[in-house]
């Protein structure tokens, strides 16, 4: 299948959308390639079936804030259109997608064409245009953007822009270690939320207790950078068990067994980003690259690299 498009954007996480929602607002056409399966990205969701009960963690980002005007916008039609609420469990500016972490960028990736399931795999010239194969489909467009992690940019972009995969390649991202459990009690001395510097465990939150959750007693569990690297090639199972360990240490919380316990090692969850760094973009070449790298390792960085890019390619 060959298909051809003004912009094809490579990502659909919060840059891509970001920079998708700008350019198709002002005519272009385009399309996003994602390798997922739907909406999610970093600021995943999953949903998994407990005693014949559908229940959802958010196992990525687990909040965000709003500190930007024109986010702030943004984040007021997710809100009225419900699919974001405050959290003022994790901070005072801290939101979530509601019913889960992906609403949002569900809702952005429903108002454009994007083609999930299918990963760039080649990215060369063929004239003035570029192509792209994924999987089994080929596409062409005059405008490439990529708005995928540091690591998977630098190399996609090795050949096609060397310049741009030197820049992602310099970036170290740190891992993390995200742990699901479900409980048949509440953990009723554990607080809704746990933050630290220290510990082995940096965050936990009662994911049942946001905003449009509820239902059975879910808690997910992010082990710290280090604790992370220490666990980074250790079977999921494995993983799992140490950092529920930690987490009921480093809260004080009595332990308890867990009716269902999972994990997912994200390799790219931390990028060490230049605070208030642009995007790049080559107007000879027609191509650029988004994300929270190159702005800030927020879900808002993310969102304002993807604008500021989307502003360079209509410039």
């Amino acid at each position: 299948m060959d298909e051809h498009t003004d912009i094809l954007i490579i990502g659909a996480g919060m840059a891509g959308l970001s920079a998708a929602s700008a350019l198709a607002g002002a005519g272009q056409r385009i399309v996003v390639l994602d390798k997922g399966r739907g909406p999610g990205g970093r600021m995943a969701a999953r949903r998994v079936e407990i005693a014949d009960e559908q229940v959802s963690f958010d196992h990525g980002a687990q909040y965000f804030t709003a500190r930007d005007p024109a986010f702030r916008e943004v984040v007021d039609g997710w809100e009225q259109a419900g699919a974001a609420a405050r959290w003022p469990a994790a901070g005072t500016d801290a939101w979530v997608g509601t019913p889960g972490m992906n609403a949002p960028i569900r809702a952005m990736a429903e108002r454009l064409d994007v083609r999930w399931g299918l990963r760039a795999e080649r990215l060369s010239r063929d004239g003035a245009l570029w192509c792209v194969e994924a999987d089994q489909a080929t596409f062409t467009a005059a405008t490439v953007l990529v708005a995928v992690p540091a690591e998977q940019a630098a190399v996609l972009l090795a050949d096609a822009a060397p310049h741009f995969a030197a820049r992602a390649a310099s970036v170290a991202s740190a891992p993390c270690w995200a742990v699901m459990a479900a409980f048949a009690e509440p953990l009723a001395e554990a607080p809704d939320t746990f933050r630290s510097d220290t510990a082995p465990v940096s965050w936990a939150a009662r994911n049942s207790a946001k905003p449009g959750r509820g239902g059975r007693e879910t808690w997910v569990i992010h082990a710290s950078p280090a604790r992370s690297r220490e666990l980074v090639d250790r079977p999921k199972e494995e993983a799992a068990k140490a950092v529920l360990a930690d987490f009921f240490a480093a809260t004080g919380t009595p332990a308890a067994a867990p009716i269902h316990c999972d994990a997912h090692r994200w390799l790219y969850a931390l990028p060490e980003a230049r605070q208030g760094e642009g995007p790049l973009f080559d107007p000879d070449l027609r191509i650029g690259i988004a994300g929270d790298w190159l702005h800030s390792a927020r879900v808002e960085g993310a969102w304002a690299s993807g604008r500021a890019l989307a502003a360079q390619v209509l410039r």
